[in-house]
């Protein structure tokens, strides 16, 4: 609880930071801060994590090589940037929780961005580019070769994400081992995806549903709803409503771009919106600074209907890429 907590959390957050790889330098290259530089440096957990995963990427690169991703195996167990973070948090009772949110990282986004090319090439096999309002919004025909690829393909990021976050998870905890009373982890462990795409029974047919910024909120379904770096989150159980195809929101969602929020927040209004969180204050993070995210509070209403909420976590640690 927050009672066996040490009074100053400065070396916590930075032993986190030591343990996960986070943010970007090196262009993404070899230097690049977000990874792993070798295998050698990787811890073993991570190691296994990947092995137990790579012969199936092996199988989708084989047929696609351009799918491949030059940070596969080293983004293992690593944060990115943008909204991604690690949390301590406290909930209505003070009792301690780990939060972390991030996703399938390199390999992900490259396979993301090869099949959104290979959608568009399919267009102009099946003449249809041209009656579409917008290039962008290309798709796969279901029952095609490349469209059971893309299937094959996504589910092994979205494995990838699952996995990422439980070697992060492995390494917090043991820095919070190394630094606190001994503690003991409830069964409880809260997981969901966002941004992702699953085949489910709607409305009485079998449908894809893609969930961009949402999460699956079914009949008792847990969930997480983060707010933003200053405001706490929410962790939700689902109410399964049908119209929502039995989803609610993944955040608060932004108010304001993140150049315009690096415009407009100062670091003296960045620091106060954070006061009494051991967190960065630089100016590289103000494009997530608090003031740049909706009323969580606000947002968590407009879903009533959507879940209930189990716990409000508010984070004393916060940790960005």
């Amino acid at each position: 609880t927050a009672s066996d907590l040490p009074d100053s959390l400065g070396h916590i957050r930075a032993e986190i930071e030591k343990a996960v790889p986070h943010g970007r330098t090196d262009n993404g290259g070899k230097n690049d801060r977000g990874g792993w530089g070798n295998s050698d440096a990787m811890p073993a957990y991570h190691v296994s994590a990947w092995n137990a995963l790579d012969a199936r990427y092996q199988r989708i690169i084989d047929k696609h090589p351009k799918a491949k991703g030059y940070n596969h195996w080293s983004h293992m167990g690593t944060l990115g940037t943008g909204n991604h973070f690690i949390e301590v948090c406290l909930d209505e009772l003070d009792r301690v929780w780990v939060m972390l949110h991030s996703g399938s990282r390199g390999p992900g986004n490259r396979i993301g961005s090869y099949f959104i090319e290979a959608a568009k090439r399919e267009m102009e096999r099946y003449f249809i580019g041209d009656y579409l309002p917008d290039r962008d919004l290309a798709y796969l025909v279901e029952n095609t070769e490349i469209f059971d690829d893309y299937v094959q393909a996504v589910h092994w990021a979205q494995d990838y994400a699952l996995a990422n976050r439980r070697a992060m998870m492995d390494a917090t905890v043991h820095v919070l081992r190394r630094h606190l009373p001994a503690f003991a982890l409830t069964e409880m462990a809260v997981n969901c995806h966002h941004n992702y795409v699953e085949k489910e029974n709607h409305f009485g047919a079998n449908v894809w549903v893609t969930r961009k910024g949402a999460v699956r909120a079914r009949q008792g379904d847990l969930g997480i709803i983060p707010g933003s770096m200053g405001t706490g989150s929410f962790i939700v159980r689902g109410k399964g409503n049908a119209d929502s195809f039995c989803s609610c929101s993944h955040g608060a969602g932004r108010t304001m771009s993140r150049t315009a929020a690096k415009k407009k927040i100062t670091l003296e209004q960045h620091a106060a919106a954070m006061a009494g969180i051991e967190a960065r204050l630089d100016a590289d993070v103000l494009d997530e600074s608090p003031a740049a995210y909706k009323d969580i509070s606000t947002v968590m209403a407009a879903q009533a209907d959507l879940v209930e909420v189990v716990h409000r976590l508010r984070q004393i640690i916060n940790i960005k890429g």
